[in-house]
């Protein structure tokens, strides 16, 4: 017999109880035994029986109460009443109560282990179909868990996810599907392919449809309105069974409205720098060719006159390249910057004084006004030099003759607030929303005559957001402009504020 059964023995004929007990540990089993009713429930819902004999009528606990409490706690324990009065009634009440048969006294020792010996193969048999159940158990929280957890996953994913069987079929979708199809609701179980867009269905049908199981994947973008403001790219893969047959297709939609974006501002930007390019490069060229035409005759001042538009439109065309490599640079993070503590008022006198000629031909007046021990900031000084001198330059040149500019540099809490106003032509509302877009300027009869890339307040731009600041413009045409850059910086000074007037 594999192993050592455990039996539990409850009766209190002790010449009887001894015996079972010798005779059961000499042919292999593991015996206990109890004097009582009493002590026969203790040890049988304690202890882990195999097998229980219990006799029918003891003086504290009949064998009925006794089986009645051990089969409630122990329901695999195979038990026997044993017992020389044995009635019908008595049979049916004990197998009503769990017991699994009688053993008559007095019986024969073949007769007992005979009995104890199919007891104990249902006994194996109630174990293996414990086993099992609780294993099914466990797979199917397991597999509870699994499809609660991949639900969860889904669910949180941004893009789109529909899968459909093989008979075009919902079994699994998340929220971003309805978003993307775009769809009210779906049912599980529904047949889907009629409700998506036709390009949609196409691809699924593609797998659907075909005679033999296709391993790779499909894809294609979409707009998902008329207006063309939002795009998806739509990606089906099949889902294999085991042996390699079709189970299903699986259907990823992404939001590629920003790559889209991107990709027409990246054409639109080879197409004005193309734009900006071919001009003076085609001016050039019309110049060498006049220059170089031995059948026309120019005099000295026509080819000078040539040469220096020549050059004039080669130093705006290297401006401009010049410009879009810093533009490259600064969104690429590959500046070479070595920060260091500026003082901004002194940047600004000295760009003032760069520009103190033209300011001087032009009328214009200066006021700047600025604090006393002003805190410095910690930044490139060609960059902080590049920014303020572009914002200084379209203050004398997009303002009027005997005009005005204004230069103040304030402190708040977090920031140096730098305001540049001028009193000259000013924008449109619709001019404000481009203005820091590559190659804009404003075109009017004031800026027709303002040479320029169309590229310094981009860069201007690029800059102060390299330093965790802001710029902002306020303009009104024909008034004026005003230019508010704020950089980040920390002071504990005392502030006082005078005026120099240049």
């Amino acid at each position: 017999m594999p192993g050592h059964p455990k039996v539990l023995v409850v009766d209190d004929e002790d010449l009887l109880r001894t015996g079972m007990q010798r005779l059961l540990e000499m042919e292999g089993y593991a015996v206990d035994v109890a004097a009582n009713g009493t002590e026969g429930v203790s040890l049988g819902t304690k202890g882990d029986y195999d097998l229980a004999i219990i006799d029918l009528k003891m003086p504290d606990k009949d064998g009925m109460e006794v089986l009645k409490e051990i089969h409630a706690d122990k329901p695999n324990t195979v038990c026997f009443i044993a017992t020389a009065f044995a009635s019908f009634d008595t049979a049916i009440q004990a197998t009503k109560l769990g017991a699994d048969g009688y053993i008559p006294k007095p019986f024969s020792v073949e007769e007992l282990l005979q009995q104890l010996q199919l007891g104990y193969k249902k006994r194996l048999l109630l174990l293996e179909t414990e086993r099992l159940r609780k294993d099914r158990e466990n797979r199917l929280l397991e597999i509870a868990f699994e499809r609660t957890r991949m639900n969860t996953i889904v669910n949180a994913l941004e893009d789109g996810v529909l899968v459909v069987n093989k008979n075009g079929e919902a079994v699994l979708y998340n929220p971003s599907a309805l978003k993307y199809l775009p769809l009210n609701e779906i049912f599980i179980e529904e047949f889907i392919i009629p409700k998506l867009n036709p390009q949609i269905a196409a691809l699924i049908n593609h797998y659907l449809l075909a005679e033999e199981y296709l391993p790779q994947s499909f894809s294609t973008q979409l707009a998902l309105d008329e207006t063309n403001e939002t795009f998806i790219q739509i990606t089906c893969s099949p889902v294999p069974h085991p042996d390699g047959t079709l189970a299903g297709v699986v259907t990823v939609l992404k939001n590629i409205t920003e790559l889209k974006k991107i990709e027409q501002l990246k054409s639109q930007f080879v197409s004005m720098v193309s734009h900006e390019l071919k001009a003076p490069m085609a001016a050039v060229y019309g110049y060498l060719k006049l220059l170089s035409d031995d059948s026309i005759t120019l005099t000295g001042e026509q080819r000078q006159k040539f040469i220096e538009r020549s050059e004039f439109r080669l130093d705006s065309l290297l401006k401009m390249v010049n410009d879009l490599l810093d533009i490259s640079r600064i969104e690429m993070k590959t500046v070479h910057r070595e920060i260091i503590d500026l003082n901004l008022s002194e940047i600004i006198k000295t760009i003032l004084e760069l520009f103190s000629l033209e300011i001087k031909n032009r009328g214009l007046i200066v006021c700047f006004f600025f604090l006393e021990n002003l805190s410095s900031i910690k930044a490139d000084a060609e960059e902080i030099n590049r920014l303020f001198t572009n914002l200084i330059s379209n203050a004398i040149k997009y303002n009027q003759t005997n005009g005005r500019i204004d230069i103040n540099i304030s402190v708040t809490e977090n920031f140096l607030v730098t305001t540049i106003a001028d009193s000259g032509i000013g924008m449109k509302n619709e001019e404000k929303k481009k203005l820091f877009h590559e190659f804009f300027r404003a075109k009017n009869e004031f800026t027709k005559e303002i040479s320029g890339t169309g590229l310094g307040l981009s860069i201007v731009k690029r800059i102060v957001d390299s330093y965790s600041g802001k710029i902002e413009v306020e303009s009104e045409f024909g008034k004026g402009t005003k230019f508010i850059v704020s950089l980040p910086f920390r002071t504990s000074m005392k502030i006082e504020y005078f005026e120099n007037e240049k």
